[in-house]
């Protein structure tokens, strides 16, 4: 597997595995804490996976290319 051929959106199970340590620290402190923090986790994941979205082309619109 090379590692150019990955786009950044296939680092998304990656950063789900963020939330192990959030369980971790939501079991160890209150379980209102731990909630904010997957939500936040969470949040900063979708944020970045909209973030990567690939560019849509200014031909995909309808536009002919040529300025009025």
């Amino acid at each position: 597997m090379v590692l150019e051929a990955l786009t950044p959106r296939h680092s998304l199970p990656v950063g789900l595995l963020a939330l192990i340590p959030v369980a971790w620290f939501g079991f160890g402190r209150s379980a209102t804490s731990g909630f904010v923090a997957a939500v936040n986790v969470i949040l900063i994941l979708a944020c970045l996976y909209v973030a990567f979205t690939p560019v849509p082309d200014h031909h995909d619109h309808g536009s002919n290319g040529t300025s009025p």
